[in-house]
């Protein structure tokens, strides 16, 4: 599950080739890996690697020489002068005794697979010259391409395309994924993405300490609620949901829903008087309460047994949401901000971002989109456009003191304390209206059963992404919180709950 930085990787081999194990040995073993990939895609047909100057091309080499010993038609295209080699992707030339091709385009031919070895995961600057028309001629060949440790083309740290990238089929990448195969556009490039191992022992982690994980359940297993046989409502908490006027209700009882369906003992939409009949009307096992203004707001909070609230799914923009948005925090109940709630504050961000920061152990989360990150996080969004999305949600929540979840097809969660996490989960018909109304509920949800809010945070934005799959094509936003049940079940038995 942990998702290692190329600096942090280049570690992983440095302690590994310090413990004894030599360079040349990890790149055979990755090598082998690549070959055992490439002879599944590419049956009985000829085999072309492209390879660059560096360990990357090294690797390619391996995978040539290994091909060839099992009898397959391989050939090596270069991309600089053989004998500029060094090191241990020099030794892994030495040992190919075949013809080396130059790198143009016309080295392609008809080939049944393209081995990209052009580029490791460090390409930190823009493709241009004979790489890019290298492969750019590539992906316009139309044929399968498996890439080494990452499509030559794409940051590893970042996911960016650095002007083109190749467009693999399937990747091979070794010992832990990298933050480039998972973040958008990066993992398009991917294909189906393999982890191999190349003899590096898991205990090199507990030197290097990885803040990146991949969103799975092995990052939050222990941590996840599981009803007791013992237990009762009250003891799985209660959120509350604020509702906007009779006009706008629809998310609120969506995400009521989806906090119930995940496991919250109780829940309760907060609703105007003007929404009240249009909400109880439309509710059964969420309960109803007026709640008007905010002081009615801060009185139904100091109930502390109300432990967790969802603020912003169509509550309005403006003084009223913001009003409500400072009785929760000033109740200190964990706390979702969604939607409406973070615009109303987008006049003046700091408002929000100093209340949240006052508190002592702040169990809030903030989940923006692309378009409300920028206009909540404005100066960091301004600063460098450059950033990752990794390096921005992980600022922003140190900034904020928030866990800040910031959406999309590869959601990002990052922590104040430096934590982060990825999701890959999520397929293309989650992006439907009022589904990300349902997230913020299964937060809400996990947050009422008092799990910690960055791992309530993973635990929501897997199980949305689960409850859609579950569903498949044609899902709206209803569809979800029923899917939920399924996906709980299915999770149960993986982790060994009895239910």
């Amino acid at each position: 599950m942990e998702i290692l930085t190329v600096s942090e990787m280049t570690q992983a081999d440095q302690i590994t080739i310090r413990r004894g194990t030599p360079g040349f040995a990890l790149m055979q073993a990755a090598g082998r890996a690549v070959a055992d990939t490439a002879e599944a895609m590419a049956g009985q047909g000829a085999i072309l690697v492209v390879a660059g100057r560096g360990n990357n091309g090294g690797d390619g080499f391996v995978a040539a020489t290994e091909l060839a010993a099992r009898g397959r038609d391989v050939s090596v295209a270069l991309l600089c002068n053989r004998a500029t080699l060094k090191g241990d992707a020099a030794l892994a030339a030495d040992a190919w005794k075949g013809e080396v091709l130059p790198c143009d385009p016309s080295a392609i031919g008809q080939p049944r697979l393209i081995i990209d070895a052009l580029f490791g995961a460090g390409l930190d600057r823009e493709v241009k010259g004979d790489p890019r028309a290298m492969i750019e001629a590539i992906n316009a060949s139309g044929i399968p391409v498996l890439a080494v440790d990452l499509p030559s083309g794409v940051n590893g740290d970042t996911g960016a395309v650095m002007g083109v990238a190749v467009e693999a089929a399937q990747t091979v990448t070794f010992f832990r994924r990298k933050p480039g195969h998972l973040l958008l556009p990066g993992r398009v490039h991917c294909g189906e993405v393999h982890v191999a191992d190349i003899g590096i022992e898991a205990d090199v982690l507990g030197e290097i300490a990885p803040r990146t994980f991949e969103n799975i359940p092995e990052q939050w297993e222990d941590l996840f609620p599981s009803p007791q046989i013992d237990g009762h409502k009250y003891a799985r908490g209660h959120t509350v949901v604020v509702s906007g006027d009779q006009a706008a209700t629809g998310a609120a009882r969506l995400s009521a829903r989806a906090a119930l369906r995940a496991g919250a003992g109780l829940v309760t939409v907060a609703s105007p008087r003007d929404a009240l009949a249009v909400n109880a009307a439309a509710l059964t096992a969420v309960m109803v309460r007026e709640t008007e203004t905010a002081q009615q707001f801060a009185e139904m909070l100091a109930d502390r047994r109300l432990n967790a609230c969802v603020i912003g799914p169509a509550s309005g923009i403006g003084k009223r949401t913001r009003d409500l948005v400072r009785a929760a925090l000033q109740a200190e109940c964990a706390l979702v901000l969604d939607a409406d709630a973070l615009t109303s504050f987008a006049v003046d961000p700091e408002q929000l971002l100093v209340r949240i920061k006052r508190q002592d152990d702040p169990q809030v989360v903030l989940t923006p989109h692309t378009g409300e990150f920028g206009r909540l996080f404005k100066d960091l969004a301004a600063a460098d456009a450059s950033r990752s999305k990794l390096e921005q949600t992980r600022l922003a929540a140190r900034t904020s003191g928030a866990v800040v979840l910031l959406k999309g097809a590869d959601t990002v969660i990052a922590s104040p304390d430096g934590r982060a996490a990825i999701t890959a989960n999520a397929p293309p018909w989650l992006a439907t209206a009022g589904s990300g109304d349902v997230l913020s509920g299964i937060i809400g949800g996990m947050l009422a059963q008092r799990v910690p809010a960055f791992e309530a945070a993973c635990m929501g934005v897997w199980l949305h992404g689960e409850a859609a799959q579950e569903f498949g094509p044609g899902l709206i936003a209803e569809d979800l919180p029923d899917m939920l049940p399924a996906v709980l079940r299915n999770l149960y038995d993986e982790l060994g709950i009895a239910y």
